[in-house]
């Protein structure tokens, strides 16, 4: 690579894990408000592999504005190397993170180097490494904003009324469907942060590593199904969703919650009678939300788990590592 271009990973067209290619491509140069991060680590993300298998418009979005070839990815953790005249509060040298303009397919974060919107980033955790760093952001900040804090009033694409987090507490149990992925094992961890008793359903496999994260009871959902085995739980977050989602509804009590991370197929009449409440959020950057995040990373009250690393130009193999499934944490790409 010359000292202009850098290593990016870039779709020219759609389909499955082959389609990602590594280029060589111009350095971005940062726009007002923007600062230019030397990427060190990447988190993968599911509308990573949804923009590469064809997946153009953002829900929310009236049209696409995807042009090919474009550079996939939303979650980095890096080094500030230049910083707009405009941009206060960063300076070159600082390790920051960030979800870079979600939701938008504009990240552009497969690559040596990103330009990003300073309002997007926090200080990395000087706790944690960029590789734990990069699998923080989009799948703690929707935990977050599910489960702690909105912290924006933009209207949902998925439903009229605006979300709203449950009261967390010692007198609360919330059940994670989903619990080790990348959602749902941050997910769990805040719950926990916040004095609340969990219920976490994972396959088999997850048990000791959920045990260890603090999940009060464990379903294998290979063995059991939860809403044979559950009653009264104040909170359901399902990670999971698909059609099948709805069945946790049996497992709350009357005046509980589901939030479903992926808006599935509800039944009005039913949440009526059940006297439940269904409601989810859009997870969008935010800076200051990740710092607070950032806070307990650094201090060791929530961990990013990371399932496995590769390097940037094997993105390929990261894909298709995504693509078996049962991931534990988070998969990141790494930038030497």
């Amino acid at each position: 690579m010359s000292t202009h271009t850098m290593g990016a990973v870039r779709l020219h067209e759609h389909g499955g894990p082959e389609v990602l290619r590594y280029d060589a491509v111009p350095i971005p140069a940062p726009g007002p408000g923007e600062v230019l991060v030397r990427v060190h680590a990447v988190g993968i993300n599911p509308p990573d592999w949804y923009l590469r298998g064809g997946m153009t418009t953002m829900p929310g979005e009236t049209e696409s504005t995807v042009s090919l070839p474009v550079v996939p990815g939303t979650d980095v953790s890096g080094v500030v190397e230049a910083v707009a005249a405009d941009v206060d509060g960063l300076g070159v040298g600082d390790e920051v993170f960030g979800l870079l303009r979600f939701p938008s397919f504009h990240g552009s974060a497969y690559a040596e180097y990103v330009a990003a919107p300073a309002s997007d980033l926090a200080r990395k955790p000087a706790g944690i490494d960029h590789v734990h760093a990069a699998g923080a952001p989009m799948a703690g900040l929707t935990a977050w904003q599910f489960l702690i804090e909105v912290g924006h009033a933009h209207p949902s694409p998925f439903q009229e009324a605006p979300h709203q987090p449950v009261p967390l507490g010692p007198n609360t149990t919330v059940l994670v469907n989903g619990a080790a992925g990348g959602v749902g094992h941050l997910a769990l961890q805040l719950a926990k942060w916040k004095g609340a008793r969990v219920i976490a359903v994972a396959s088999g496999a997850h048990e000791s590593f959920l045990r260890e994260l603090g999940a009060d009871q464990f379903i294998d959902y290979t063995k059991h199904r939860a809403e044979e085995l559950v009653r009264d739980v104040d909170l359901v977050v399902d990670t999971v969703g698909g059609p099948e989602s709805r069945r946790f509804l049996r497992t709350l009590k009357r005046g509980g919650a589901q939030f479903p991370v992926l808006p599935g197929a509800f039944d009005e009449e039913e949440t009526a009678t059940l006297g439940v409440t269904v409601s989810s959020a859009q997870v969008r950057s935010s800076g200051v939300q990740l710092a607070s995040l950032g806070r307990l990373l650094d201090a060791g009250t929530v961990r990013v788990a990371i399932d496995s690393t590769f390097a940037l130009s094997d993105a390929r193999e990261a894909h298709e590592r995504a693509a078996r499934g049962h991931i534990q944490g988070k998969i990141v790409l790494t930038v030497d």
